[in-house]
Formats: structure tokens, C-alpha cells, sequence
């Protein structure tokens, strides 16, 4: 099973695994130029991100290592999440009563993203878990696990 690990906070040790460290990477803003859907179809323009989609687009699974920042995903993460754009077409449709881009792809990762932090209510979480089910579920992705970063048990792992 290909896997990439998408992290900024946690000591998550991996081998033979993609990695694309937010800690390292700071993500340029997306400027609207509609490149990725015209010009480079699948790639920004600004080429610094060609690895991280090749990787995340093969791979079976995507797991996020997270901080939460003010009760949501930091800037970092949410422009990610922004440049994820060329992996999608510029068309739309209306499924299931709402509008969605067209997908590029046959299939996308499944998703496990583990979050370090607290809320200060329950509705604050609630309100981070939606977000989170949503961006994936716009983002194609079937199968979305969402849990504080502690409950993380890595493949092979033997937790008895």
C-alpha cells in the first residue's frame, strides 16, 4: 500500500514513506492564474509542489499529522489544501444538491488525519471535524478517519 505523510507537529518515525513536512514548507499562496487547469493541466505553475502531487495521487492512503491553531487547520495547511487545485478540473457539477469540481483522477487516497490540540468545546471540535470531512469528501477521498493524534497506531505497530 503506497502511503504519504503529510505532517506538522508529532514524532511520527517512517521508512520508505513520502513525507512532505509543513515544518520545512511553507506552502506559496495559490494566485489564481488558472494555470493548473490551462496551461499545465495538473501542475501549479509554480513547480514547487510537482513531487507532492505525483505522490499524494498515487498513493492509497494520505495520513495528516496536524496542529490545531486557534480551534482549525493552520495557515499552512489550509493553503496546501487551497494548491490541491490541479489535482481537480476546472468543470463543475451538481451532485448530491451541491456544486463539485470534476474530478482529474480514477481514484484519491483515503484519508486518516490525526490532529495535536484542544478545543474549548465540544461544538469547536464538531466544528473542525466538519470541516475536515468536508475538504475531503469535496476532495473525492472515500474512506476519512479523524482523530486526536494520540489514538495514531502505525502499521505494524502491536499495541497489546
Amino acid at each position: 500500500m503506497k502511503t504519504v505523510i503529510i505532517k506538522e507537529c508529532g514524532d511520527i518515525k517512517t521508512s520508505d514513506v513520502y513525507t512532505f513536512d509543513l515544518n520545512k514548507k511553507v506552502v506559496k499562496d495559490c494566485i489564481g492564474c488558472w494555470s493548473c487547469w490551462w496551461k499545465t493541466p495538473g501542475r501549479c505553475s509554480f513547480n514547487d509542489l510537482n513531487e507532492f502531487y505525483h505522490r499524494y495521487i498515487t498513493a492509497d492512503k494520505a495520513i495528516y499529522f496536524v496542529r490545531v491553531t486557534k480551534e482549525f487547520v493552520s495557515g499552512n495547511l489550509k493553503t496546501l489544501f487551497d494548491r490541491m487545485i490541479p489535482l481537480y478540473l476546472p468543470y463543475t457539477v451538481y451532485t448530491s444538491g451541491e456544486s463539485m469540481h470534476v474530478p482529474r483522477y480514477e481514484k484519491y487516497p483515503d484519508i486518516e488525519f490525526y490532529y495535536e490540540g484542544k478545543f474549548e468545546t465540544h461544538s469547536g471540535r464538531q466544528i473542525f471535524v466538519d470541516y475536515i470531512n468536508r475538504v475531503f469528501y469535496q476532495f473525492y477521498s472515500k474512506n476519512i478517519i479523524i482523530k486526536p493524534i494520540g489514538e495514531f497506531i502505525a502499521e505494524g505497530d502491536d499495541n497489546t
